[in-house]
């Protein structure tokens, strides 16, 4: 038997399955540290750094004073976009400020200066993952107005330079000519030395003045005192002539022409027109506006006059036509009244006249002359002044129509009798007609014919229809009608009359 070439070892069972146990324990504990570094791996993969969060209180800002200061903490942030709230506080001004932060708890809260120097904010920022704060610097200083003592020759704009609107752009320092286009921006404010006026003349000279609502321009005195600069002439009758949403007091410190005190003052003799549009004229020695004969208002649409030692306006007959319900003309003037110069009123076609809303009254100083159709409408009132007297002459006619409840009212600046001369009618028109109307305190001196009274119909086939009407307080006859001229034939039946000085009615035959 050959010998084998292999070595048998012969284990007995029990041994052989003790080496395999043991076997079987360290693939186990092999397998066991495996999971175990795989297990420790993944946890330290997982881990969640705490979130953090920055607050940013924006650039430090340079502003003027009064100008609105918008704080800006948007750029604060959550790393994990965790919502965010926000406190602003005022921690350092200048010893005399007041001011306080609008809206705090927001991103973007608003103060104005008010103190030159610097404001200094402090922003914190809250969220789930915690708090953190930042600080901004605004520092506020005033803008120096520019003097203005030059004539304007070469086409000029004036800018908005000082944000606070209680402070001047430019300071006037001595009467100034303007002779070429002179343009003012929104939100500009001049102010004028003591006597000082502004001349916009013709043959190259206008003004553009267009404020917004939000930022008018402003003309007023450097002394905020009634009449303390002179005014604005107007002699351009450019149609560019505009002043809207602007402002303008202090002025009338003496006559602007011949012996009248007035804010704006409108030529006559070269025609000097403007656009006047949501602009208030207050606090003036004189009148608002003055525009003499001639002069053009080419637009005139809701503006207020208050506070004048005169009437806020003075105007002829026929500028009145432009004016407009909506304005306003009464508010502590010296009068309360629309005043117009002696004058008449002309054309082709008829003239209206309508009532205000804040019922103000025409007041017509001397002879009112009507040489064209002339209407005026329900619940307005012509006040007479002394020895006024209204002509209705042979190419016009007075139409005077008012309501039950909204008369036409013609009566004496004072309400005594006799006060006015009265009105008379040459007119043959059938539009002639006095209905649902006052006519009192008339006769104060002849009207003609060696007559007083409050109503005059004279000339061969002058008419006049009067009805539904009260005629009162005449210095002499309540109506006269002429020889060859006519009324109604109920003329004294459908009227009512009350203490007049003669007979209520006269007529000749």
């Amino acid at each position: 038997m050959k010998p084998s070439q292999y070595i048998t070892l012969n284990i007995p069972v029990p041994v052989a399955a003790l080496a395999a146990s043991y076997a079987s324990k360290f693939v186990f504990i092999i397998l066991m540290a495996s999971l175990f570094m795989v297990a420790g791996c993944k946890k330290e993969t997982d881990v969640t750094p705490v979130g953090s969060v920055v607050a940013n209180a924006g650039p430090d800002q340079s502003v003027q004073v009064g100008q609105l200061v918008t704080l800006d903490g948007a750029g604060s942030l959550d790393s994990d976009g965790k919502p965010l709230t926000y406190q602003w506080n005022l921690i350092r001004r200048p010893a005399k400020s007041s001011v306080a932060l609008s809206s705090p708890t927001t991103a973007k809260p608003t103060f104005r200066p008010d103190e030159v120097g610097e404001y200094e904010l402090e922003l914190t920022v809250t969220s789930a993952n915690g708090k953190s704060t930042d600080k901004v610097v605004v520092v506020a200083s005033v803008a120096e107005p520019i003097a203005i003592s030059a004539n304007i020759t070469v086409k000029t704009v004036l800018v908005d330079r000082i944000v606070n609107p209680d402070l001047p752009d430019y300071i006037v320092t001595k009467s100034v000519d303007v002779n070429h286009e002179l343009t003012i921006n929104p939100g500009v404010v001049i102010a004028f030395e003591r006597d000082v006026r502004l001349n916009v003349n013709d043959n190259g000279g206008l003004l553009i003045a267009r404020g917004e609502p939000e930022r008018k321009i402003r003309f007023v005195g450097v002394q905020k005192t009634k009449g303390y600069w002179l005014g604005i002439a107007l002699y351009s009758g450019s149609n560019a002539n505009l002043m809207e949403y602007v402002e303008v007091m202090h002025a009338g410190s003496r006559p602007i022409y011949s012996t009248t005190k007035a804010a704006l003052f409108l030529s006559g003799g070269s025609r000097a027109q403007i656009a006047l549009k949501n602009s208030l004229f207050t606090q003036n020695d004189g009148y608002g506006v003055y525009v003499y004969d001639g002069g053009i208002l080419r637009e005139f649409e809701k503006n207020t006059f208050t506070s004048h030692t005169e009437a806020g306006i003075l105007l002829d007959a026929e500028n009145v036509r432009k004016l407009d319900a909506a304005s306003t003309f009464t508010g502590s003037n010296g009068r309360n009244v629309v005043e117009v110069t002696p004058s008449s009123v002309n054309g082709t076609n008829e003239v209206t006249w309508t009532a205000f809303a804040d019922k103000t009254p025409y007041r017509i100083n001397g002879e009112f002359t009507i040489n064209t159709g002339f209407r005026l409408n329900p619940g307005i009132t012509m006040e007479m002044n002394r020895d006024a007297v209204i002509r209705v002459n042979t190419s016009g006619y007075l139409s005077a129509k008012g309501t039950a409840t909204e008369k036409v009212v013609l009566t004496g600046a004072e309400r005594t009798a006799g006060y006015w001369r009265g009105l008379i009618c040459y007119s043959q028109d059938s539009k002639n007609v006095l209905e649902n109307a006052e006519v009192t305190n008339a006769g104060s001196g002849i009207i003609v014919s060696g007559k007083k009274a409050n109503v005059a119909i004279y000339g061969t086939k002058a008419a006049m229809t009067i009805r539904n009407t009260r005629i009162s307080g005449s210095g002499g006859y309540g109506v006269f009608v002429s020889y060859g001229a006519s009324a109604n034939t109920d003329l004294m039946t459908a009227n009512t009359f009350e203490t007049n000085a003669q007979t209520n009615v006269l007529i000749e035959k």
